[in-house]
């Protein structure tokens, strides 16, 4: 395996044939690397750290290590990281705490850019994109399709439904919907469903204007929640996209961004 020779690898690490760990890396104990992976310069990563194949880990990210957490004792907490993600210069991505599961984890096919800060328990989908040096803390759900905008910060606890779409330099303290369009700094709103995201993933125009309406009910009319998602029911809750918003508002704790 190409293992540069100023690289560290911990004798119990499990590393792929394939894969590829550039100079000076530091890989840790109890840490799994799968196949085709590369590691470029200067990575850091501790275990328990579990990673799928074909990932690319750009120079000084820092991926599994103790979580910035006071509640953190040094419990065997774990990370894991899925297939073909590409995490760029100077990610962190901090392993879990008794207090959420034990686990940080990400799914296939996301890219985080420059200065992504990912917290302790995470749950990361696939497909996501998340922009320069956003902020993700702890607990946090991050489900399929998402962006998140450069220089955008998510409060601990929310969730970022499927195929949202958060503007950059957005403060989110509350759930972020599905399939919508979220942006603001003092005053956050939602401006309506992510239009051109649902196309470009081959959302049908009728799909797309329910959610148009469903948005345009539950933001811009004067009706107050209870009566705009009974409208909403009514009115184009048969189509599945719009049952997925309506559960996710009802399943929200923290309540959720309108």
């Amino acid at each position: 395996m190409p293992i540069h020779p100023t690289a560290i690898v911990d004798p119990t690490a499990k590393i792929a044939e394939s894969a590829e760990i550039g100079p000076y890396s530091v890989i840790g104990a109890d840490v799994s690397i799968g196949a085709r992976t590369r590691i470029m310069s200067h990575v850091v990563m501790e275990g328990p750290l579990d990673v799928g194949e074909d990932n690319v880990f750009f120079p000084y990210s820092t991926i599994g290590l103790a979580p910035q957490d006071l509640k953190y004792r040094g419990e065997r907490s774990c990370t894991h990281i899925g297939h073909r993600n590409k995490i760029r210069e100077f990610v962190t991505i901090h392993r879990g705490t008794e207090g959420g599961g034990m686990l940080t984890a990400l799914g296939d096919d996301n890219l985080l850019m420059v200065q992504v800060h990912i917290a302790h328990d995470v749950q990361m989908g696939s497909h996501c994109v998340l922009s320069h040096a956003a902020t993700i803390g702890g607990h946090v759900a991050i489900e399929d399709w998402s962006v998140v905008g450069a220089g955008s910060a998510i409060h601990q606890f929310c969730r970022i439904g499927r195929h949202a779409m958060i503007g950059g330099y957005s403060v989110v303290t509350q759930d972020v919907l599905p399939f919508s369009t979220t942006s603001g700094k003092r005053e956050i709103k939602v401006y309506g469903e992510n239009k051109t995201g649902l196309e470009r993933r081959g959302f049908s125009a009728e799909s797309i204007e329910a959610l148009h309406k469903a948005f345009r009910l539950l933001s811009r009319s004067k009706l107050n929640t209870s009566q705009a998602l009974e409208k909403i029911q009514a009115e184009v809750g048969a189509f599945s996209e719009v049952g997925e918003l309506l559960q996710f508002m009802a399943a929200s704790g923290r309540g959720f961004i309108k």
